[in-house]
């Protein structure tokens, strides 16, 4: 079993039956439950930013609760590029277009990006999380209050942080 699944499993430090302290808002399994397509209502946004792959984000987004983009899939679009010139960015919800993350937050953009490259997905702290629309499962899952799984809380030395797929990012504002 990999890391992430040690984690999960609860043999690491965000796994099994935890509660994560606050700020973290957590939520229920319920959250999850199926939905009209996956465990969201609506499919992924069809022009999602970054030029991040529509059938993917709506595979890992709606129909998925365990797995991830491939690890540094943020560096083949134009991600890095873009969000280096922008300053803070909100980042939305790709199915519904609500407010999940605005980062960099308490850091500059150079030190999210490098934490962003060494974990190999956009990695977020508590202060950059929008908690009226994200919730942490007791096993770390991360998602959206509409069934968005957005990817997951591995904590480290620093905190919470979570490791969230960028095509679950990605939509415009609803």
């Amino acid at each position: 079993m990999g890391l992430l699944g040690n984690l999960l499993s609860g043999a690491g430090g965000g796994g099994g039956g935890a509660k994560f302290a606050p700020p973290v808002v957590m939520g229920e399994e319920s959250l999850m439950r199926k939905k009209a397509h996956g465990t969201s209502e609506t499919p992924v946004q069809s022009n999602l930013k970054w030029g991040c792959d529509v059938k993917l984000a709506d595979r890992i987004c709606n129909f998925n609760r365990h797995y991830a983009e491939n690890s540094g899939y943020f560096r083949s679009t134009s991600y890095v590029a873009e969000a280096s010139k922008a300053g803070e960015i909100i980042y939305y919800d790709s199915n519904s277009g609500k407010p999940l993350f605005i980062a960099p937050r308490g850091r500059t953009f150079a030190a999210y990006l490098e934490e962003s490259l060494d974990h190999g997905w956009p990695s977020f702290r508590d202060e950059e999380v929008v908690w009226e629309n994200v919730r942490v499962l007791p096993n770390g899952e991360t998602v959206s209050v509409d069934g968005t799984h957005l990817g997951h809380d591995l904590p480290d030395h620093a905190g919470n942080r979570y490791c969230i797929n960028l095509v679950c990012i990605a939509g415009s504002p609803a």
